[in-house]
């Protein structure tokens, strides 16, 4: 059996020699020669033609060697990182997650962590990867022509350009969807096509049937072409679709359809995160009201719920403070008003950061992307790592 190539990067001294020694009882590993030369380890993992790990100490140097991370994570498909640091902190951990790293262990270097570290990226090699840690965001609102799509759209592609994971983006709207529209997208399957082929899905039906945007990792699954075909589509189908999909997706964003039937409460139901969207209007505040309570009254955790206000204005005559005051509720994003910048966007069909990325809106909405990846990693780590912490 070929051994696993593995290089070291630490400029203390003891922790390397230790992590030598521990690496030497190793059978399956073959320790290479160290080097302090960025560029050169960047090259020398990019010529190992078998698996490798890259054991990389960020206690010094941390933005040079997360900038090696990524790019080892990103060049280097077949190597996995493990990370160090004698200061652990959340954010440190969020920031070498995002790098690319498989595993952290806290320095000073304790050795059955670190065999179970070790133990952990060797199996990663053996077994496909498995995306068990999906969340589902929906996009909702029971007030039509608020900028639901708009955000869900945007919101799936700026998640997958920044975690490079694959994310699912669902038309939920089984009558008049738009997704595809605003994605300039013409799809050969759609979401009835899915769910009558259920048993049949695996990951290589889902990615070579659902549509690819382009060159991302964002795959659509759109709506119904026939208003009849939605007839058929029952509740406990939805949830099927979204247990099959979290196997292949790390992210499923719906566009919810602005209802409270049985398909789409079974999609609420399945969500992780509902991003309730408004604007500051009192229709629109009365009607959101009215959600809170519905959701509410469905038993879902308040923290399920986050309060979105598009199309937001710091002189509108109704505030920030009165928006909280009338919802009883924080609001977790303001998407800035840019009336030209969207509605060019929807009418070429792209999403708004390809007509200018440096506009107000197409900032937000890659901001917001970052907010939740970050806060999803702050939570899977956080809970994974506590014992590090408190140490």
């Amino acid at each position: 059996m070929q051994k696993i190539s593995t290089l070291i990067l630490s400029e203390e001294l003891s922790t390397t020699e230790v992590l030598k020694l521990f690496v030497s009882e190793f059978d399956n590993l073959e320790l290479l020669d160290s080097t302090s030369v960025y560029s050169d380890i960047l090259e020398i993992i990019s010529n190992i033609s078998g698996k490798s790990i890259f054991i990389v100490d960020l206690s010094t140097n941390k933005p040079l060697k997360l900038d090696l991370m990524l790019k080892v994570s990103q060049q280097c498909p077949n190597c996995k990182i493990l990370a160090l640091s004698d200061n652990p902190s959340v954010d440190l951990i969020i920031q070498i997650m995002r790098a690319g790293a498989r595993e952290f262990i806290a320095v000073p270097i304790i050795k059955n962590e670190f065999f179970e570290a070790i133990n952990k990226i060797v199996t990663q090699f053996e077994e496909p990867k498995r995306n068990n840690k999906c969340k589902i965001i929906s996009v909702f609102s029971n007030k039509g022509g608020i900028g639901k799509t708009s955000l869900a759209s945007n919101l799936a592609l700026e998640l997958s350009k920044i975690t490079k994971e694959n994310v699912a983006l669902i038309d939920m709207n089984f009558q008049m969807g738009d997704i595809t529209t605003f994605l300039d997208l013409k799809p050969s399957f759609n979401i009835s096509y899915m769910l009558e082929n259920i048993d049949k899905i695996n990951d290589t039906f889902l990615l070579s049937t659902l549509e690819r945007y382009k060159n991302t990792s964002l795959y659509i699954l759109a709506d119904p072409p026939y208003f009849k075909q939605a007839d058929n589509i029952q509740p406990k189908q939805i949830t099927k679709l979204f247990n099959t999909l979290k196997e292949t997706f790390s992210y499923i964003i719906v566009d919810a359809e602005a209802s409270f039937e049985g398909k789409n409460i079974a999609a609420l139901d399945n969500s992780d995160m509902i991003l309730l969207v408004t604007v500051a209007n009192l229709p629109a505040l009365r009607n959101t009201q009215r959600c809170l309570e519905l959701f509410e009254k469905l038993g879902y955790e308040k923290d399920k719920t986050q309060i979105v206000v598009n199309r937001y204005m710091e002189n509108d005559e109704i505030k920030e403070t009165d928006v909280e005051k009338v919802l009883s509720r924080s609001i977790y994003w303001k998407i800035p008003n840019n009336y030209f910048a969207i509605m060019s966007a929807i009418n070429k069909g792209v999403p708004v950061s390809s007509i200018n990325s440096t506009t107000n809106i197409a900032q937000s909405y890659k901001d917001l992307a970052q907010h939740i990846s970050d806060n999803l990693y702050r939570q899977n780590m956080v809970k994974k790592f506590e014992n590090i912490l408190n140490q």
